[in-house]
Formats: C-alpha cells, sequence, structure tokens
C-alpha cells in the first residue's frame, strides 16, 4: 500500500563524500538512484538529462535588456536593502529574478564578495532558468513553485557543488501568478536552517509591495476618469453606482451587470453590450480604453441609460475620493485573490448630492488601446466617439459602473468561474456510486472548462474495488475524455506503463501535484507512450498530473492537458485540478468501499440462492437474479420437490438492502424450504415463516421490536396428478399464468398481509394448470419503478408473455429484455415453470373398507400393475412396504382407505385414510411383539413421511426404481 507522510529521502551531505556526492556520480555515470537524495532534486536531475545539459557547462545566457524598473524589482529594492544591512558581515549574497529565470538585482552581505565571486554570481542579467542552468535554486523554484534549497552536491552543475542557497517564489497577491524569485546563496558550510523563515518574511513584505503597486495603478485610472469627466463636461461629472441605476432592480439584476463590465474590462477592448433584464429593459455598458497621466492603462466601463436628460448631472461613486490628490482615506477594503476591492472616503461636506458606487481593483500590466475619451461624448451623427461602432441616443448619459485593469478583470472572471465549477462539481462527482462512472464524472467536469483533454488511470485492485497495493505496477487507463473524439492517448482499459522520466511517475512517487506549463520543455514525458509520442506534441502544450488520493491510500492519478488555449496552466490551475481532483479521489474511494460491500453482499447472497435446480418432472423452470445497480437486496427463489410428484415454487423479497437483509433472506429460505418440506400448506408455510419474522425482530438487538426486518413471500404447489395449484402470497406481487393457448392472467389472488406483521391470516386458492401453461413468479423490482406505472409494467408484461411456445428459459430472457427496468433499483427474482401432467397410465388407485381380509388383494393387485410397468425389481419392496401401511391404516385409522401408486422418477406408494393421527418410528426392543413396521419401511424406502389433508392424512415412501 502506498501512503503518503512516509519519511523523505535523506538530503545528505556533501562535505563528506556521502549523500548527494555519491549519488550525483551514481546518476551521471547511468546508475540507478533509489536512495541518498531527495525526490525534487533527482527529479530536477533527470530533467537536466533530458534536455542534455552538462554537468560541466560554465556558461550562462546573459541578457542585457532586461527591465531594471520593473515590477517586482520597484517591489524588491527597500526589503533587499533591509536584508542586506541584516546580514551585514556575512558571506550571504542575495538575489531577485524573474519569472524566467533572469537575475535583476544582488546584494551582498560583505562587499568583497562582488569582487570576489565570478560573475554570473555577482552581475545581474544572467539567466537561471532550469533548462539553461541545470538544477539550482533559482531554477527549481520556478520548477517546482514553492520553497526550494539545494545543497552542495545537489548542484547539477560543477561549478556550484561549494555553495548552498535557498529560493522561494514571489507571487503577485491579486493574480497568484510568480512575479520573481528571492533566493539566499552562502558557502555549503554555513547552512542556517533561521533562513526559511527568513526568507518568507521577505517574501511577504515584496509581495505586500506589489498589491501597494496595484492599488496605486487603480487609484491612478479612477483619477484619469474623473479627470478626463471633469474636462469633457465643463466641471467635475459624475457617475452613478450598479445598484442605483433603477432604484427596483433586483440583487440579481445588479450582479448580472457587474458580472458583465468585469467580463468587459477583461476583454481590453472596445465594446458595447446591452444586457437584457427579466422585465424586458435593457441596460448598454461601454467599455473604452483609458490612460492615466502615468502611464498606467486599463478600461472603465459605463452604463448607458437612454431617456435622460442631457443637462441632468452626473454623479460620482460613492466613496471614490476627491480628484484633487486623492485623500488619505482611500484604502484597500480587501485585497487578494480571487480579486480585491478598493474603495475611499469621500470628506463630509464634499459633494453632497453624490450617490453610491464601486469598482473593482486591476492587475499587472496588460496593456489594451491607448487613448482617453470623455464620458458622455458623442462624435458627429450620434455615432459614439468612444465606442466608434454604436450611435448614441442624445437624450442618453453615462455613468461609472467599473474601472481597472485588463488582467484583473480576467483574474476576477476566472476566479469566479472556478468557483462555479467547484459548485458544479460537489453535486456531479460522485452522483453514483460506481468507480469508473465517478472517473468519467471528474473528467466531464474539467473539459472544457479547466482543460482540454482528461486521462484518468486508476489502480486495477480499486476498479474491483479493492486496496490499492501498489498502484505503481497496476494502473488501468480508465477514462480518456476530450473536447473531440480522435484522442491521442492510450485507450481505456489498456494498462499504463509510465516510464522515469514521466511526470504521472514523479506525482505518485512524490504525492503532489506536478505542473508542465511547457510540455515542450519537458520531453521526458513523452516516453511513456512512444505510439502516441508524434501527435501529441502538436495536440497538448501543457499540463497538470494530481494523484488521486483517498484517506491517505493512493488510488491512480488524473491528468489534464491543454491543448486551444493558448495560455499554459498556471498555480491556480494547479490548485482548480488538485481540488477536483480531491473530491472526485473521495467519491472514487467511497464507490470502492461500496464496490467492495456490494461484492460480498452479492456474493453471499448468490451463496445462499439455489445453485442448481432440483430433478422432478413436475414443472420445468427457469430462474434469473438480477441485482440492484445500487443496493443488493435480500431477494430470493427456491424449487421444492415434494411427496406425490408435487414440487413446490417459493419466491421472496427481504425489505432493506445490504448484508442484514442477505443474511435475512438466507435464514428465510431454510426456513421456508424446511417448513415446505413439511408437507404443510401455502398459507400454514406462510404462518410460520410470519412468526419468525416477528421473532427475529424482536431478537434483534438493534431493532428493539419496531419492525425493521419484514419480508414478503409467494408460495405455490403444483400437483402434475391432478394439475391443479394451490398459491397464498404475503404482501407480494400476483404471479402471471399463461395457459396454453397464449391467454395471460393474473388470477385474483388475496394479498395478505407482509411477513412479520403477526396476527392476521393468509388465504390459499387453488387453480387449474393444463399441462403445457407456465406459471410466472417474480418480485417487485421487475414492476416497481418510481420512472414508471406498475399497471402499465404489467401490460408490458402480458404482452411480452403471449408468447406461450416458449421455453421457460427464452421467457426470462424476454423478460428481462422487455419489462425489466434499465437501471434497476431493487433486486429482481424471477421463475418461470411450464407444466407438465403426471401420465394417468403411470398412476394406480384403489380404495378399500378398513377391514384385514382386502390387504392381500390390494397387494395382489399392486403387484400385477408393478409387472405391467416392468417394475418386477422394486416390488419386493413394495409389497412390504404396502402391507405395513395398509394395515397400519386399518388398524390405527379410520376408513375410508385409499391406495395409490405413482409410477415418476421413483415408485411411489401412497396409504391415505381420515384420521389425523400420524405414526411415529421407534425401534422396538427385542421382546416387543410389535413396532418393527415403520422401521422395515424406513429401511426399504429411499424417503417416507406424511402429509395431511383436510379430512385425513397420507402415509407415503419411495422406492428407487433399482431396488431388488
Amino acid at each position: 500500500m502506498v501512503r503518503f507522510g512516509g519519511e523523505p529521502r535523506s538530503a545528505g551531505r556533501a562535505a563528506d563524500g556521502t549523500g548527494p556526492v555519491r549519488s550525483r556520480e551514481r546518476f551521471l555515470q547511468g546508475e540507478p538512484v533509489e536512495q541518498g537524495v531527495r525526490t525534487s532534486i533527482l527529479d530536477s536531475w533527470q530533467r537536466c538529462r533530458t534536455l542534455g545539459l552538462s554537468p560541466d557547462q560554465s556558461d550562462l545566457p546573459f541578457l542585457e535588456d532586461f527591465d531594471p524598473d520593473g515590477r517586482i524589482v520597484r517591489a524588491a529594492v527597500p526589503v533587499l536593502d533591509r536584508l542586506q544591512a541584516r546580514f551585514s558581515g556575512s558571506e550571504i549574497n542575495i538575489s531577485v529574478a524573474d519569472a524566467h529565470g533572469t537575475v535583476l538585482l544582488r546584494r551582498f552581505g560583505q562587499a568583497s564578495l562582488a569582487r570576489k565571486l565570478p560573475a554570473i554570481q555577482r552581475v545581474p542579467g544572467f539567466v537561471f532558468a532550469e533548462r539553461v542552468a541545470g538544477t539550482n535554486g533559482i531554477g527549481l523554484a520556478l520548477a517546482e513553485r514553492q520553497l526550494i534549497r539545494v545543497y552542495g552536491a545537489e548542484h547539477f552543475a560543477e561549478r556550484s557543488q561549494a555553495s548552498a542557497c535557498v529560493a522561494l517564489p514571489v507571487r503577485d497577491p491579486l493574480s497568484g501568478r510568480i512575479e520573481g524569485v528571492l533566493c539566499f546563496g552562502y558557502p555549503r558550510g554555513a547552512e542556517n536552517p533561521a533562513l526559511r523563515a527568513v526568507i518568507r518574511k521577505a517574501a511577504q513584505a515584496m509581495e505586500r509591495r506589489l498589491l501597494g503597486q496595484s492599488s496605486g495603478r487603480e487609484r491612478a485610472l479612477l483619477r484619469a476618469y474623473l479627470t478626463t469627466g471633469a474636462e469633457a463636461a465643463g466641471g467635475l461629472h459624475r457617475g452613478i453606482a450598479v445598484d442605483e441605476l433603477a432604484p427596483e432592480l433586483s440583487s440579481r439584476d445588479q450582479a448580472a451587470l457587474m458580472e458583465k463590465a468585469a467580463e468587459l474590462i477583461s476583454r481590453a477592448q472596445r465594446a458595447a453590450v446591452d444586457v437584457p433584464l427579466p422585465d424586458g429593459r435593457r441596460i448598454t455598458l461601454v467599455s473604452r480604453p483609458m490612460t492615466s497621466a502615468s502611464g498606467v492603462e486599463g478600461i472603465a466601463v459605463e452604463a448607458v441609460l437612454p431617456y435622460s436628460s442631457p443637462t441632468e448631472p452626473l454623479v460620482i461613486p460613492r466613496q471614490v475620493g476627491e480628484v484633487a490628490g486623492f485623500p488619505a482615506e482611500l484604502a484597500v477594503v480587501s485585497a487578494g485573490p480571487p480579486a480585491a476591492r478598493l474603495s475611499a472616503t469621500l470628506p463630509s461636506g464634499h459633494l453632497p448630492d453624490a450617490t453610491p458606487g464601486r469598482f473593482t481593483a486591476g492587475a499587472k500590466g496588460v496593456t489594451g488601446p491607448k487613448g482617453v475619451t470623455a464620458a458622455g461624448a458623442a462624435g458627429p451623427d450620434g455615432v459614439d466617439g468612444a465606442t466608434g461602432d454604436r450611435p448614441v441616443p442624445p437624450s442618453s448619459a453615462r455613468r461609472l459602473v467599473l474601472v481597472g485593469e485588463p488582467f484583473v478583470g480576467a483574474y476576477a472572471l476566472a476566479a469566479r468561474r472556478r468557483l462555479e465549477l467547484l459548485s458544479e462539481a460537489s453535486g456531479r462527482i460522485g452522483a453514483t456510486l460506481d468507480v469508473r462512472r465517478t472517473a468519467e464524472e471528474l473528467a466531464e467536469t474539467a473539459v472544457p472548462r479547466l482543460a482540454d483533454f482528461v486521462t484518468v488511470d486508476l489502480s486495477e485492485a480499486v476498479l474491483r474495488g479493492e486496496e490499492a497495493i501498489d498502484p505503481l505496477d497496476d494502473l488501468r487507463r480508465t477514462v480518456v475524455h476530450g473536447i473531440r473524439d480522435a484522442l491521442p492517448f492510450t485507450p481505456a482499459g489498456k494498462r499504463t506503463d509510465f516510464g522515469p522520466a514521466t511526470s504521472q511517475l514523479r506525482c505518485l512517487a512524490g504525492g503532489q501535484a506536478v505542473l508542465e506549463p511547457d510540455l515542450k520543455a519537458a520531453a521526458g514525458w513523452l516516453a511513456q507512450d512512444p505510439e502516441h509520442a508524434e501527435r501529441l506534441p502538436a495536440d497538448v502544450h501543457s499540463l497538470i498530473v494530481v494523484p488521486l488520493v483517498a484517506r491517505g491510500v493512493v488510488l491512480g492519478v488524473a491528468s489534464f492537458y491543454r491543448a486551444q488555449d493558448p495560455a499554459p496552466f498556471g498555480d491556480d490551475d494547479r490548485s482548480l485540478a488538485q481540488e477536483l481532483a480531491t473530491r472526485a479521489a473521495l467519491s472514487i474511494d467511497n464507490a470502492r468501499r461500496y464496490t467492495h460491500e456490494r461484492t460480498m453482499v452479492l456474493a453471499l447472497q448468490r451463496r445462499l440462492l439455489p445453485h442448481g435446480l432440483p430433478d422432478q418432472d413436475a414443472v420445468e423452470v427457469a430462474h434469473r437474479y438480477l441485482p440492484a445497480e445500487s443496493d443488493v437486496s435480500g431477494d430470493w427463489y427456491d424449487v421444492i420437490p415434494l411427496s406425490g410428484t408435487r414440487v413446490g415454487l417459493i419466491v421472496g423479497d427481504v425489505v432493506g438492502h445490504g448484508m442484514l437483509s442477505a443474511a435475512t433472506m438466507g435464514r428465510l429460505r431454510t426456513a421456508a424450504r424446511s417448513f415446505a418440506e413439511l408437507d404443510l400448506p401455502p398459507d400454514e408455510v406462510l404462518t410460520h415463516l410470519d412468526n419468525l419474522v416477528g421473532r427475529l425482530d424482536r431478537e434483534d438487538p438493534d431493532g428493539e421490536g419496531v419492525g425493521i426486518i419484514g419480508a414478503t413471500c409467494l408460495y405455490a404447489i403444483y400437483d402434475p396428478t391432478s394439475q391443479r395449484c394451490v398459491l397464498a402470497r404475503a404482501g407480494h406481487p400476483p404471479p402471471a399464468l399463461v395457459r396454453p393457448d397464449g391467454k395471460v392472467s393474473y388470477p385474483d389472488l388475496p394479498a395478505g398481509p407482509p411477513l412479520g406483521l403477526g396476527g392476521l391470516p393468509f388465504d390459499a386458492v387453488e387453480i387449474d394448470l393444463p399441462e403445457g401453461s407456465q406459471l410466472v413468479l417474480y418480485t417487485d423490482g421487475l414492476i416497481e419503478d418510481r420512472h414508471r406505472d406498475v399497471d402499465v409494467v404489467l401490460d408490458e408484461l402480458r404482452g411480452t408473455l403471449a408468447h406461450a411456445e416458449r421455453t421457460p428459459e427464452e421467457t426470462c430472457q424476454a423478460i428481462l429484455d422487455t419489462v425489466a427496468p434499465a437501471h434497476p433499483c431493487d433486486d429482481i427474482a424471477l421463475l418461470v415453470a411450464r407444466t407438465h401432467a403426471l401420465d394417468p397410465g403411470r398412476i394406480a388407485t384403489w380404495e378399500l373398507p378398513a377391514d384385514p381380509a382386502f390387504v392381500g388383494e390390494v397387494r395382489a393387485s399392486a403387484l400385477g400393475r408393478l409387472a405391467d410397468w416392468g417394475l418386477d425389481e422394486a416390488a419386493f419392496a413394495a409389497e412390504l412396504i404396502l402391507s405395513e401401511l395398509v394395515t397400519n391404516a386399518i388398524r390405527h385409522g379410520a376408513g375410508p382407505i385409499r391406495v395409490r401408486l405413482l409410477h415418476d422418477r421413483t415408485l411411489i406408494c401412497e396409504v391415505s385414510d381420515s384420521s389425523n393421527t400420524a405414526p411415529h418410528l421407534r425401534r422396538a426392543a427385542s421382546t416387543d411383539e410389535g413396532g418393527r413396521g415403520l422401521f422395515l419401511v424406513a429401511q426399504l424406502s429411499q424417503a417416507w413421511g406424511t402429509r395431511y389433508l383436510p379430512q385425513g392424512k397420507v402415509i407415503w415412501a419411495e422406492c428407487g426404481l433399482d431396488a431388488a
């Protein structure tokens, strides 16, 4: 079993020649490295090898045209100055690189280091991205996107073996994107664990300064909007908040307008969009680019309100502040992903007619078209000077809704859509308790809103409902889903073997999501699928691989690919994919555990059902058992041979699902068979079962006698000698009767109460069943379905059964094909019996008075009939059995006495009389003169017993036809 949270691989030490030193030497020689080096370092080495880098390479790319005054530099300079002062006198060198690995700033604890160190360690402009510099702090921090420590021989390049470093990505708090990397370098022997805390605090300070830059840009955009409005209107003009466009706007309408405005900002272009409201009104939103005096470019969104007076003064949004100077009250209300809102407090007495409004903050530098257009101005012929493509009614006025930078608008939309996707995933993933379907739901949720293609590989043990043992060795492609059908991936159903350089193997080994923004820079990942290697690069360019983990156990791996969207996956996408995979993994594990339990219950259920049909000639039987898709219930059926060539047919259904129902079913089936073999009539069998179910309820320690256990049952006894059938039911659906001419009916059989209620009687009904008739018994899962009407289903069943020429097997299959629900929510037990009649020539009957003188006459007649049947070898045993049974009936019973011989698979001897007194087998002592008759009968017959009639009883015995 693979679990997370185990001991990490040892990082080792380079100073004593062990750990990474020896592992690095073995790695460079092509030998396998399993211990002594951390997973992240080993993965980086493998990527360096795939990229063809040499550890002896000393030159790095140098960029002369890097931006020395970019956002990350402005945020970092004061922080680096403080760090330089803190580490004054130490051998630490501090660097800041951009998101591409180019070093922009350098600081040194000792001034002499700037002269001692080689140029690549002291001069800004060198590129330390992993793809060109190999394993190093800056490059690995960008690749792993987290805090990284690289020590001595863990560096790939020989030039860095004497150094150590700790590096941490710096992110924009608004967009979440990596803006750069902060790195501390120091000699290998100067390791200090406290550096991790220091670098985290320093990175946080830089991120706060990045946020402050974004706030300042937003303030500049708002100042530019208000300034241009004042110039166009001849004075300070005012905008309006969304919630005051019309007093009667509902919160839903306001939210729709705000969302559309944010979308216009994210597009960074001139546009005019009509937003329809539910009541039929329409509000036009116009977006236009604008530039502040300091060069910040953004988008302003205004509402065009028709039928307003052109002289009506516009209104400034509440809490946006003064134009001149922007007072200090302007402050950040909330900051951080997914968006930030800025507000300002309007000084008391300033612009008393101000009305409320709001705007969202922008993000970092994406520029839209330049130019400033006055709000509300229209060009010649009524053409809007802002949009250039839509006439504006002269009676309309424009009022500010939102202002911001394009990237923040896009990020706010993306964040909202991520939340919507997670909300949808909560209700969609795990809707079923099927492992494969849950994996499909994960893929269907992610495509196309997160990824263009998704593959899911699960352990074969998980697919069987078992605990995953080693998912690295038994993964099977479970789902392949994408934006088109022709998918360039290993098809579902095949085993997947991931190579050592693949992202999937790194993900499974490390237990963390792996992000590959550019697959061309991760060439090793294609090694896992040579068959599709030529097609994949043209189809996909970015990848996220997430382990499917539940309760600390690895179930498999999900891979998200991007193809159509030119933007690569980012950290937010990785977080979203990980959240989706986490939810899916829990649902998959629930489905696996359910599958495991269902498999056990189904195995128990099938074990408790009949494994074969008994040998008998009364009926030709076919049966089916179809478990429910969700939970296995307690349905059962049975075929029970009875005395006198009769046969008992029974179906039943235990209330509830799961292990308890299956176990209860086994107890009831065993009890029903025992009661039936006592030759009790159907109504008495149901009475005994009713008492048993009530007793089980009372004995249940958890049920407290409240009727947790319940069941329904239908029992029929068919007699081929008379071609009659006796039936009784306890709350069970009635059987279907198919006559030899194809006519189908449902016998009018009293329903009776379900088993377990106690105290209520059961009534039996006797019907004629001509030879060739079919009796169809079933449980309610066949006809009861929440999507179908029972009467309609019974009509469908009637139509399906109207084919008397079908065999029972064909009838069973036809019923399941046409009547059974496609996705049964309850078990279905089906029993179809075609009746046969015993040839009258195989039946011999005599009636005689209660006079011993007639015993010899009956015996002689019986011997003659046996000779006619060719059963001379069984004559001796039959003669003794008949003599004993007839003598007992004359001596202990009451007349009239009836003798019957039945020639079936065995020779059956029956003697009936009108007395209800039954004989008892006993062993006679050596001094007893009698009491040996029934003992002889038991010795000479295969079976014997007593069957009670409404008036009297029948004593019967069966003799094998090969008896001498």
